[in-house]
């Protein structure tokens, strides 16, 4: 009786330690306003701490608004250990170098498609490129979801907390329920929140509202929607999830307790 409650005790041991550390994740790039004292351009990049590795997910479009409004939140770029890069477009991809000239010691992952003249320009730089196909895991409690979607080829970001799975995209060019379902059945969790950008902007009221209902139906508990989400279908999402809606605008910070 005694060894099995020194089992218990150590499995529970052993699971809240593996999520102890509260997880912040920090708007440093985006399109979509909310703190008056940093610039807002086209794109988007978020700053992710309390794991293994600080990851910086996409770049935003310039390197000079990036690394002014990283200044401006006091994080250090030398403090990126991880760079994530979701897609090849250039308000995801721009403020890549800037950040380099800052901390060359990172690895940057980037999906396979990348151009060749991409990947030897970054690798002549960084610490090393990892070119992702399939899933991978980055870090501990960290995935990429692998290249997913045909005509634009987009990774998106996988967290496990102790709350279900965060999921961060940078434009969701894939669908942004193709990609909760696909992350959904991959890692056999149920999915906490979903952030990012949706890329809903040209979708009709109807469409959003049959995304929000799929998105439910999968049992998403939280979203953070921004960047190229689309104002309207931003306030779709906020309606619908109401108190579980985060507002994901330039400075905003949330915090995933553990």
């Amino acid at each position: 009786m005694v060894k099995k409650s020194i089992f218990i005790f150590l499995i529970f041991f052993f699971t809240v330690s593996c999520y102890a550390e509260d997880i912040t994740i920090t708007v440093i790039y985006n399109n979509v306003p909310y703190d008056e004292n940093l610039q807002t351009r086209w794109g988007i990049s978020l700053f992710i701490e309390g794991l293994e590795k600080n990851i910086l997910f996409d770049t935003g479009g310039e390197g000079t608004v990036l690394l002014s409004n990283m200044a401006k939140l006091k994080i250090d770029p030398g403090d990126v250990d991880i760079i994530i890069l979701s897609h090849i477009h250039g308000d995801h991809i721009g403020g890549l170098w800037g950040v380099l000239e800052e901390n060359n010691e990172v690895l940057v992952y980037l999906p396979q498609s990348f151009p060749k003249d991409f990947k030897d320009r970054a690798s002549k730089i960084c610490k090393e490129i990892i070119s992702v196909g399939k899933p991978v895991k980055i870090c501990r409690r960290v995935w990429s979801t692998g290249e997913l979607g045909t005509w634009m080829k987009e990774q998106s970001l996988v967290i496990e907390t102790s709350k279900g799975l965060v999921i961060i995209t940078g434009c969701a060019h894939p669908g942004i329920v193709d990609i909760a379902r696909f992350t959904k059945s991959y890692f056999e969790k149920e999915i906490y929140l979903v952030l990012g950008g949706f890329h809903l902007m040209a979708y009709s009221e109807s469409r959003v509202r049959e995304l929000i209902k799929q998105l439910k139906r999968l049992g998403v508990e939280k979203v953070g929607p921004s960047h190229c989400t689309g104002g309207r279908p931003i306030e779709l999402f906020r309606e619908s999830w109401d108190e579980d809606f985060f507002d994901l605008g330039c400075g905003a910070r949330i915090k995933i307790r553990e």
